[in-house]
């Protein structure tokens, strides 16, 4: 009776391990990358060509340079929700390589965030999709030559 017993304690206890393995085929869920926590500040609006857009003798491919109406920031925060809001700007042609540049209001926007250690992605808004996660900075690579914009740049800023 004694082996039965043993038998059966034995089986039971094989039969659990097999049932409770943690391989059931789902891959486990991963965690967000919090290192991205933060209000982050428009630092850079890059260009192809260089624009001296505020008459001083410098051009400059950073429109933030010639532009002192442009801002951005974007809040990400802790309950994966991140709020935008950026100056928008209307780039037209006036001849070969050069361009004119004016702010044309605002926009906000929000939605949910998810990122990885190379970037960080953006759900319920248009206005981000994916920023490059670059060092101690956020890139929206957007690629486009004048008049498009390269791309914008977002430091975290300190308190």
């Amino acid at each position: 009776m004694k082996r039965i017993k043993k038998t059966a304690l034995l089986f039971t206890s094989l039969l659990l391990m097999v049932s409770c393995n943690t391989d059931d085929g789902v891959e486990g869920i991963v965690p967000p990358n919090f290192d991205v926590l933060g209000l982050w500040d428009l630092v850079e609006v890059n260009v192809s060509v260089g624009q001296d857009l505020n008459m001083d003798g410098t051009a400059s491919t950073n429109l933030m340079d010639e532009l002192d109406c442009l801002s951005g920031t974007l809040l990400i925060d802790g309950d994966l929700v991140w709020t935008y809001e950026q100056s928008n700007i209307a780039i037209t042609t006036i001849t070969s390589n050069q361009f004119n540049a004016d702010c044309t209001g605002t926009t906000s926007a929000t939605g949910t965030w998810f990122s990885d250690e190379t970037q960080v992605t953006f759900d319920g808004d248009d206005a981000l999709t994916v920023l490059r996660i670059s060092g101690d900075q956020l890139v929206n690579e957007v690629g486009e030559d004048l008049p498009g914009v390269q791309s914008f740049v977002y430091v975290l800023r300190v308190f």
